[in-house]
């Protein structure tokens, strides 16, 4: 049960963020203005977006892939998690000095921190599937101390 949950909430967070990503290459100011927020973090910039958008592009296909790929899961699920949480920290760091009000951070959540959480969730169980998989392949089973 809980396999298949990680694994869908990978191809949801995945076909996401390949949906934002392709959003932001076809129609980079479609994007700009569509998404609540963005326009108050400055002013419209087509490359920066598009650039931003390849990102997501390669989030997502990582999402998907560590689906089919469950030897390399962990990398392909940990790596993309990493720039999501630097993403959502990033905003918190603006609130933190001033550039935003806190407000931001509720309005930005189900895009931002979010995806961030569930992500690594689903990474860390990604991270004990991996060692339960070495252990039966390897016969290890661990053995109590004797104290005393």
């Amino acid at each position: 049960m809980l396999e298949k949950t990680c694994l869908t909430a990978a191809a949801l967070l995945g076909l996401g963020a390949i949906a934002n990503g392709v959003f932001m290459l076809v129609s980079p100011a479609g994007w700009y203005f569509a998404v609540p927020g963005v326009t108050t973090t400055g002013p419209f910039n087509q490359h920066f977006i598009r650039d931003i958008g390849i990102i997501f592009i390669f989030i997502g296909c990582g999402f998907l892939l560590g689906i089919v790929r469950p030897v390399h899961r962990v990398l392909l699920w940990g790596a993309p998690v990493m720039w999501l949480w630097g993403h959502a920290l990033f905003h918190f760091w603006e609130v933190a000095v001033g550039i935003c009000g806190p407000s931001v951070l509720v309005r930005d959540f189900p895009a931002v921190t979010l995806p961030a959480l569930i992500g690594a969730a689903i990474t860390a169980w990604a991270v004990a599937d991996a060692r339960d998989i070495c252990r039966q392949s390897s016969g290890f089973r661990p053995v109590a101390r004797q104290v005393g």
